[in-house]
Parts: structure tokens; sequence; C-alpha cells
């Protein structure tokens, strides 16, 4: 009786330890690589809302045409990338995000040098509704942040939907509290930045 019972239980041990060190192993061999795609990612998102084109997804070519064009600095505890023509900075680009109709959404917003134009943003995190929220993260959306002026915000309102007196993107049908919180923490958050950073100079 006591072999009986306690062979189930050893043979359990046994059978979890492996599956625990097999887990490690595959943990261990693969946290370089997942860093490294993580990385990647990161440095698309950064050329795309610095409008710099990519001739191709290749990872390594990523990583050159970053490390040519992009660079960082820390400012306080966030890290703030920019890019430089002829040793002059011409553009800067900042985390932004905040709470949408189904979680958090993160990305970055990148803007000119003398803060007058928005060159781009991109998410790269949210967990909005396919088909509705989640079409934050199509083209047509983003791109039509692209060039926007920053000059003539009043109280901090540098993003203004259509149909609105003064409307300079469109939102999205069918998404109103997404594109509304969108919409305000990028206002907050692009505001909040340019504060900082003439505070600073």
């Amino acid at each position: 009786m006591k072999k009986s019972f306690s062979f189930p239980i050893v043979f359990m041990v046994i059978i979890t330890a492996i599956f625990t060190l097999i887990l490690a192993y595959l943990n261990y061999v693969t946290t370089d690589a997942i860093a490294f795609n993580e990385e990647t990612d990161l440095r698309k998102t950064l050329l795309y809302v610095f409008h710099i084109d990519l001739p191709s997804e290749d990872p390594m070519i990523i990583e050159e045409v970053f490390n040519k064009y992009v660079d960082k600095e820390e400012i306080g505890d966030e890290t703030i990338y920019f890019i430089k023509e002829n040793e002059e900075t011409i553009g800067y680009a900042f985390p932004v995000g905040g709470t949408a109709l189904w979680g958090t959404v993160q990305g970055y917003v990148a803007v000119t040098e003398d803060f007058s134009q928005l060159l781009g943003i991109d998410f790269v995190s949210h967990s909005e509704t396919p088909g509705l929220g989640g079409r934050i993260s199509e083209n047509w959306f983003k791109e039509q942040f692209r060039g926007l002026d920053l000059t003539e915000a009043k109280d901090g309102q540098y993003i203004i939907y259509r149909p609105a007196p003064d409307g300079n993107v469109d939102g999205i049908a069918g998404a109103t509290q997404t594109t509304n919180s969108v919409g305000k923490f990028l206002n907050e958050d692009i505001h909040e930045f340019i504060s900082k950073m003439r505070e600073g100079k």
C-alpha cells in the first residue's frame, strides 16, 4: 500500500523537476534573442516616428540605420531619443501613454527640435478591440499626425478631432472612447515634454 501510494507522488515530483529544468534552459538560451527582437521593434518604432525610411526589414539593417541616425540621452528618469543632421539636433522622440477603453496604451511621439511640428507617432502596445479602437495602430490614423503644427495649440490642445472647431485630425468611427483617451494623453504628454525641455534650455 505504501509503495502504491508514494509512487505517483514521486513520479510527479520527478516529472515536474524535469519540465522545470527544460523551461529554465529554454528561457536561458532564448533570453538574448528575445531581448534583441524587442530592441529591433523599438528601433523600428523610433525610425518610424522620425520618418526615416527602412530599406529592409532585416534586423541587422534596422540596427545599422538606427545607429546611423538615432542617439539617446537620459533626462530625469526617461530615455529621450534624438536625431541629428550636420551635428545639429533636428528632432526628439519620447514615450507617451495612458489608459484607453480596455487598458494601457504605450507609444512614442517625435517632434522637431524647436517643438513647432509633430514628426510622427506610433504605438508599441495596447489591448484595444481589433477593427475598432485597435485601429489606432493603422497607418491611416498615425500618418495624419505627421507635420501637425504645434505652435497654434491653446491650453495644451495640440490634437483636436474633427468636426470640432480647429480640428486637425480624424477620429476612429465607432471607437469614441479610445480615440478621446488617446488624444487626451497625447496632448498631456506632448505638453509636459515641451514644457520640461524649454525649462531645461
